[in-house]
C-alpha cells in the first residue's frame, strides 16, 4: 500500500487513549510478514520483534492513540463529555464527532453549546469550558438516545475525513501519532530482507495521551539498550508566531529533538542522526522549543536508564480536528528512521553501561 493510502487509512481509524483496538488490528494485518513475533501485552501495546544476529535490543516505538472523549453523562437527549487528552475548548463547538458504544457500533455527532444568537454580551466574550458542551447526536429524548446504545464510558474521537488535497499534502485527524505509525511500518517493510545485528523491537503503543503510559511497561517488557520514538509533532509556522517560539515546520523535512519536557536528548545521540541524516542527503531540522512531551520521556527512564532519541513528521494543528501533512517529510522522515538502524552498529550508542 501506498504511504499516502496507509496514512488515510490510519487516521481515519478510532483510537483514543485507552480504546487504540481498531488500530491496532489495522497494524497487526499490516506488518504481518514483516516481523518475527508479535506480542500484545496487558497494556495493549502491539511489540514486534524482528530477529537479529546479538543479543543487544533496540526499540522502535510510535504510539497508536489520539485525542478524543469519554461519555461522562447523558443529559436528556444529549450527551456530557471529558476530553482524554489534551484539546483547546475553544476548538470544540461545531465540530462532527463520532462515539462507538459497547456493540461497536459508531454514532455520530455534533459538539454543541448555546447558539450566538442566544448569547448576552458577556456570555459572547466567555471562554468555553468543556462543562459548557455537550454533544448532539439529533435526539430528542434521553430514551432516543439510551435506544442509540450510547453510555456512560463509551468513547469518542473527532470525524475522520482524511484526503489528500495537492500531490504533496494530506489532511486528516490524529496525525499526532498515526503519522509515527505509518513510519514505523514503512521501515519495516524497507528492512524485510535486511538482516540487522541486534533484535528490534517495533512497538505500538497505547495511553500516551494521558501520560505516556503504554510506553512505559513496554519499555520495561523489551528492556532496550538503546530507543527511538516516532512521534507527529507541531509545527506552528504561521504568521502569528515569532520564529523563535516555532519549533518545526511544514515541508523541511523530519524533525530531530533536542529537548522536550520529558527529555533532554543525550548529545551523542542527537549527533548520530544529523551525521545520518546528512551522509544521505537528508535534509532535516530540530525542535528545541520545550514544548509537549513524547514516550522517549519514559522509555529514557527504565531499567538503568535508556539512551533514547525522538525523529518526527512535522505535523500543522495537531492535537485539533484537522492536521496537515506533507508527504515529502513523511517520506523522508522514513528514510532518516531506516538509515539510523542500519548504521547504529557502527556507533557506541548500543553499549549500555550496566544491565543487572
Amino acid at each position: 500500500m501506498s504511504a499516502r493510502d496507509l496514512l488515510i487509512k490510519l487516521s481515519n481509524a478510532f483510537g483514543p487513549a485507552g480504546f487504540e483496538d481498531e488500530v491496532r488490528e489495522i497494524i497487526r494485518e499490516y506488518i504481518s510478514g514483516l516481523v518475527d513475533e508479535v506480542f500484545e501485552d496487558t497494556s495493549g501495546n502491539l511489540i514486534t520483534l524482528k530477529k537479529g544476529k546479538s543479543n543487544k535490543r533496540v526499540m522502535l516505538d510510535a504510539h497508536m492513540d489520539e485525542i478524543g472523549f469519554i461519555v461522562s453523562h447523558l443529559n436528556g437527549p444529549f450527551i456530557r463529555f471529558q476530553m482524554l487528552g489534551g484539546i483547546d475548548p475553544r476548538l470544540l463547538p461545531g465540530q462532527r464527532v463520532v462515539i462507538k458504544n459497547r456493540k461497536g457500533e459508531k454514532i455520530k455527532g455534533v459538539i454543541g453549546t448555546i447558539p450566538p444568537h442566544v448569547q448576552t454580551s458577556e456570555e459572547m466574550k466567555k471562554v468555553f469550558e468543556v462543562t459548557d458542551l455537550f454533544i448532539d447526536v439529533g435526539a430528542v429524548s434521553e430514551e432516543e438516545l439510551k435506544g442509540k446504545g450510547i453510555s456512560v464510558g463509551d468513547p469518542g474521537v473527532f470525524y475522520g475525513n482524511a484526503e489528500v488535497v495537492s500531490d504533496d499534502v494530506i489532511v486528516g485527524k490524529s496525525f499526532d501519532d498515526r503519522a509515527g505509525c505509518a513510519v514505523l511500518i514503512k521501515v519495516l517493510e524497507r528492512l524485510k530482507n535486511v538482516h540487522l545485528p541486534y533484535d528490534l523491537f517495533v512497538t505500538f503503543t497505547t495511553g500516551e495521551e494521558l501520560g505516556l503510559r503504554g510506553a512505559k511497561t513496554a519499555a520495561y517488557s523489551v528492556d532496550p539498550d538503546f530507543s527511538l520514538s516516532v512521534e507527529g509533532t507541531i509545527a506552528v509556522d504561521n504568521p502569528n508566531i515569532p520564529p523563535h517560539k516555532q519549533p518545526s515546520h511544514i515541508g523541511k523535512g523530519p524533525v530531530i529533538t533536542i529537548i522536550d519536557r520529558s527529555i533532554v536528548v543525550n548529545p551523542k545521540v542527537v549527533r548520530f542522526f544529523e551525521s545520518v541524516a546528512e551522509k544521505n542527503g537528508i535534509v532535516f531540522q530540530y525542535k528545541t522549543p520545550i514544548y509537549g512531551s513524547t514516550n522517549a520521556g519514559v522509555i529514557h527512564l527504565e531499567r538503568g536508564g535508556v539512551l533514547s532519541g525522538v525523529v518526527a513528521v512535522p505535523c500543522r494543528y495537531i492535537h485539533s480536528p484537522t492536521s496537515i501533512l506533507r508527504l515529502s517529510d513523511f517520506e523522508k522522515t522514513v528514510e532518516l528512521v531506516y538509515n539510523i538502524l542500519v548504521e547504529l552498529p557502527s556507533t557506541d550508542l548500543l553499549d549500555r553501561k550496566l544491565r543487572l
